[in-house]
């Protein structure tokens, strides 16, 4: 399930900081089979207002703003599906979670996930050579990506 590309939605993904919503949670890498390095998409653009919203990667180093932006019903999935609002993957919002505290946290799919697709391998591409070469993007998280 926690494999690199898979887009998971969660009924009520628990933040670290105590939080929860629903939330969709797209794989980027796995990290020594323990962990995942993760972006959590967000419909909100957290950009400057000026800023035009074009698919693909988005970088403004002056800003520290770094994002990849999946354009509103533009197919990213092999199965066909697509965010119905335009969607940002913001590179400071990476982060790592442990599989092992996933799966006992969610363990019923299409009741407490639900997987929606996998990004196409092209599109899996781009968006790990976004956050790579990002210079907003944590080294560690760079590291594990170029890895």
């Amino acid at each position: 399930m926690y494999t690199p590309g898979k887009i998971i939605y969660f009924d009520r993904l628990f933040f670290k900081n105590g939080g929860r919503k629903r939330k969709f949670f797209l794989v980027l890498k796995v990290i020594n089979e323990n962990a995942i390095l993760a972006s959590l998409p967000s419909s909100q653009p957290h950009l400057p207002a000026a800023q035009k919203i074009e698919h693909g990667c988005l970088e403004l180093p002056e800003s520290c703003i770094n994002c990849y932006i999946f354009e509103a019903n533009k197919v990213i999935t092999k199965n066909g599906w697509s965010f119905d609002k335009n969607t940002f993957l913001h590179g400071l919002w990476l982060d790592d979670f442990s599989v092992s505290d996933l799966m006992s946290r969610y363990s019923i799919e299409n009741v407490e996930y639900e997987i929606v697709g996998e990004l196409t391998d092209e599109e899996l591409s781009n968006v790990i050579k976004c956050f790579a070469n990002s210079s907003s993007v944590k080294r560690r998280y760079k590291r594990i990506l170029s890895e």
